[in-house]
Parts: structure tokens; sequence; C-alpha cells
């Protein structure tokens, strides 16, 4: 039986222009955003962002910088990196936001295939600036957020700012929101750099969208913790509280996150699973430790669940009080992100009374496609349809399984100069997402792995690795692991894993069996492992053989492997 419940009713907006004076309009100077590190401009309200914006874009227009131009921003978190967003998308530019995790060589690549005429940058890339001006000759303007000694011909972001005349918003151009706004590189590497083309339409219909689903208001204060590139983080952690009145709080880093809810008493977290994970795996180990705890523990958790069957959820926040203190006690949603989190992780934190949900999409979608409901949600699944997506399963097998399809105002233009690219990847007019999933009776996406990461072992099943790993990276001596299938002798596809050891824990287990850490005795206790992990699996799926890594895996932004620079049979970097 689907269970329907309401949309919240949300302001209507045509643009990321009209969102951001809609905003200002509304909550003046309420704080907007805030850098929990010292720069430049560490503290604005929605009246000074939207000054600020009018100011910068005014000077860009100064210098000569034409509508439909392309300007690119790279950059920590920090307000600037919003304001460089946001102007670009009032003075109809087009932004491209670089990762900034990338090589010098990929940043220049970029660059170079974005055919930007100006960047933004912060001091920590002036050199790499200094470097590529004499290369890329498309590159007018280099545009630096700090003072820095590197290049006197760098264009500094906070005198144009101060020294432009504001402008009134009735002068801002005119948005045609159907046109490119946005343009995300999911790859760096020369020739392989794919270009998300998004449109001011798409990123505002995913707003409104989102925002009828999951209820945010003026009283929610996000902590920012993922790089501001990554469409998830933009749209969901930058745009979705501006429009909504709440405000955004620049982590200082990802060690300190704990600290950081504590400081700014934040309602709302934006993390990737790797984050939770290590979360949940701090307090289960923190209340192991205590022997009262680890004895009281577990039966609080049994009957707190009572009570939030029965309706009374702020029970839980009672009992688990000390623990909710430990994130600043205010904490209103946990929310999942860029891969799928551990089930078993959801269910856990919303046993010690935190509200956990998930959502799925991609960088082509705005990001959000799916997203469960604080009233309606499965811990196993990717959420519901967002209200004006449509979303099918393409040529589903006997367990309805096939490759997701979306169609809706929130899917990509294409990919930048590439239409090949592009029209492979739609048919008919449905986006084809590259992932396998199915649709349940309640009309939740589950989603099960990477068409392109199936492996086919004899019998011809498909085996989702992502599903395996999921298991393994539950284990306590697993850090990580990357299932793939291998050739055995008979040339038949087995399942094969590499895993990266998780040095805390067999730390701990060499001082409380006093053994020594030997080859031998990480080999014993990953077969365990191993083991343990096969009896929760089909005879088809079971790892046949397994390789120990000595280094973590090359990650992206969202902390998903780089399962493509992985040899197969590769044990070591």
């Amino acid at each position: 039986m689907k269970k329907e419940l309401k949309l919240y009713q949300v302001p209507r907006i045509e643009s990321i222009q009209d969102m951001l004076v809609q905003s200002a309009k509304k909550f003046g100077s309420k704080p907007a955003l805030e850098d929990l590190n010292p720069t430049p401009i560490s503290k604005v309200s929605y009246r000074e962002l939207l000054e600020n914006v009018l100011r910068f874009g005014a000077a860009l227009k100064n210098l000569g910088i034409k509508e439909r131009a392309h300007i690119a921003v790279i950059s920590e978190n920090r307000i600037q990196w919003a304001i460089a967003y946001l102007t670009a998308m009032s003075f109809n530019y087009v932004i491209v936001p670089i990762d900034k995790n990338l090589t010098a060589n990929e940043i220049m690549n970029i660059m170079h295939e974005s055919d930007a005429e100006a960047i933004i940058f912060s001091g920590s890339y002036a050199g790499i600036m200094a470097e590529s001006k004499s290369s890329l000759k498309k590159m007018k303007f280099f545009i630096c957020m700090d003072d820095t000694s590197e290049d006197k011909e760098f264009l500094n972001m906070l005198k144009l700012i101060r020294n432009a005349d504001e402008i009134n918003t009735d002068e801002l151009p005119k948005i045609k929101n159907e046109e490119l706004a946005e343009i995300i590189f999911t790859s760096g590497s020369l020739g392989r750099a794919k270009g998300v083309m998004l449109s001011q339409k798409n990123l505002a219909c995913n707003l409104m969208d989102m925002v009828s689903m999951v209820l945010i208001d003026e009283k929610d204060r996000f902590l920012s913790v993922l790089p501001m590139h990554h469409t998830y983080e933009c749209t969901c952690g930058l745009l979705c509280p501006l429009y909504c009145g709440a405000s955004v709080h620049y982590a200082r880093s990802l060690k300190t996150v704990v600290d950081d809810i504590q400081t700014v008493k934040a309602t709302i977290l934006l993390g990737v699973p790797l984050l939770y994970d290590k979360m949940f795996r701090r307090i289960v180990k923190t209340i192991k430790e205590n022997k009262v705890k680890s004895i009281v523990v577990p039966p609080l958790v049994k009957l707190t669940n009572i009570f939030a069957t029965a309706g009374l959820s702020t029970v839980k926040k009672k009992v688990f009080s000390e623990l909710h203190n430990k994130f600043g006690g205010a904490v209103r949603i946990f929310i999942a992100g860029g891969a799928a989190p551990d089930p078993l992780v959801a269910k856990g934190l919303r046993e010690f009374g935190f509200t956990f949900i998930q959502g799925y999409g991609l960088t082509e979608t705005s990001p959000i496609l799916a997203l469960n409901r604080l009233d309606n949600f499965k811990d196993d699944a990717a959420g519901l349809p967002l209200p004006s997506v449509d979303i099918k399963i393409h040529k589903p097998d006997e367990n309805g399984s096939g490759e997701i399809w979306a169609k809706g105002p929130s899917v990509m233009l294409g990919y930048y100069k590439n239409e090949k690219i592009t029209s492979d990847t739609f048919e008919d007019g449905w986006f084809k997402t590259g992932d396998i999933g199915f649709i349940d009776e309640d009309n939740f996406l589950h989603i099960n792995g990477r068409k392109k990461n199936v492996i086919i072992p004899r019998g011809g099943k498909n085996v989702f690795p992502e599903e395996i790993e999921d298991i393994l990276n539950r284990s306590p001596f697993i850090l990580e692991s990357l299932v793939f299938g291998e050739k055995d002798i008979k040339q038949d596809e087995i399942i094969a894993a590499q895993i990266v050891a998780e040095a805390e824990a067999f730390i701990e287990y060499s001082e409380t069996h006093k053994v020594n850490i030997t080859d031998e005795l990480i080999n014993k206790l990953i077969q365990l492992e191993i083991e343990k992990t096969n009896k929760q699996l089909a005879a088809h799926k079971q790892i046949k053989k397994f390789y120990i890594r000595e280094k973590e895996f090359e990650k992206t932004t969202t902390q998903k492997i780089k399962r493509y620079l992985v040899g197969s049979t590769e044990t070591q970097d």
C-alpha cells in the first residue's frame, strides 16, 4: 500500500538569480554564510550577500567581461566561493566550478577545456595560476580571493568588490533560465574531461522539488564539510539553505567537524556515507569501552524504540542527551548522499535519536532524483522520486532490476562540446543513469550498483560489487574494499576482493591478545571476515580470492573509489 504524503508549499523561483533576490528581501539582516576559518569576508547576512554579489558583478562588467562569458572558480569552502558562484548566476555568466583536489595539470586542462576567460581562486592556487598564465591564451583575468606575493598582475577580489559601485537589482540582466549556466567537469585528465551542462531552470526545479519533500526553514543551520564544487554540496548545501532562509557555516576541516558542529549548534549536516560510518563506529566503540554504558545502553535502545513506535520520538533525544550534546545538541537531520550509506548505520544512528535520511542523484541531474522523507523512509532505499521527476527501469530482469532512466526539468542539457556522448546518454528524452536498480511496491527506488561494474561469473547471474563491498566494510578489521571479477585457471570469472586493513582494529587486537601484527595474522583475520561475509551471500556472489592492499584507494571528492585506476590483481601501490 503506497503511503501518500502531502508536499510542503515552497516559494516559486524561476532562476538562481530570482532565488537570491527573493531571499535577500525576505531574510534581510538574518545570517546567511559564515567561515569558521579566518578569511577576507568571514560573515554575511542575506542583504550583505546580495550587496557583495551586486558589487562584484558590477566590477566584472567594468573589466569588460561580457554576458555569457565563462568564469571558473577554485578554492577551499568559503564565502568568496559562494559570492563568485552567485555573481555568475546573477549576471548571466557561465560558472565553471573546479575540483580543488585535482592536480595542477588537471586544473589547467579544465581551465582550457571550459573556454573560461576569467578564473577566481584562493591564495593556495596562486602558484599554479602564475605558472599557467602564459599557456592559457583565452584566460584574460586572474582574480585572487586573498592577498598574495605570487604575481602582482593578479586582481584582488576584495578590492574589486570594495571599489565597485553597487547596482540596483532592477539593473540585473534578464536570465533565460533554460540556457547554459554551469559546466561541471566530472574528470580533469587530458582527453577524459567531461563537462556536465546545467541551466538555472535545472537547479531551480531541483531546489523546489527537494524542499517540497523535506522541510527546511530559517531556523536551520547547516555545517558545510563537502567541497562546494560538487553538485551535491553546491545545490543541497549552499543553494538549498539560501532558498529557505537557513544559514551555512563552513567547517575548518574534516578533522574539526564534531567541534564545529558544537560551535555553530548545527541542525543539518550533509555528508558522505564514510563520514557517518566513522561517526557511528566511534560511538559504538566508546560505549563498548565503558563497562556501565555497555550494559545499560542496549536495553535503553530497545525501550526507547517502543516509545518511538508509539510516536514519542523526543524520548530518545532526552535519554541519549549526552551523545546529542557532543554534536552540539541541536542536530535535526543527518543527510547522506554521494554514495549509498550502510542501512545498519542509518538504523543505528536513528536508534540513538538522530534523524537520518538519504537521497540519490547524479551531477547530470542537478543532482537529486530520489529522496527519503522524514516521515516516509526506507534505510535500504535511495528514496522516492522527486515530484517533477519520472523514473523508470529499462528492460527489467526477472527480479525487476534494470538500468535506471530518468526524465524531468532537472536533467542536464548535455555534455559540453561532446554531442556523441550526449546522444549516447539520452534515448527518447530519457537520461540513462548508468545505475542498475528497481522500484518496489511502495514506489521507493533501490540501487543495486553501477552498470559498468557488474560482474558476470559462471552461471550468468549478475553480481554487483557494491553490494558485497557494503557487507565487507562493516567489518571492524576492514577499512575499505574493492570487489572485482578475475579469471581463474579455467578462464571463468570468479569474485575477488582487494582489502585495505583497518590499522586501529589490528592494533587493538594485538594489544588485547598480546600478539604481534604480522602478515600471517592480517591474512588469518581477514580470511575469517571473508568467511563471515560469504555466509551472508548467495553462492554465485561469494568471494573466492582476496588480496591485502597496503595503501588506501584513490578516491573522488565524495569518497568513492576511483575503480578505473585499480588493476584487478594489484595488491600494493
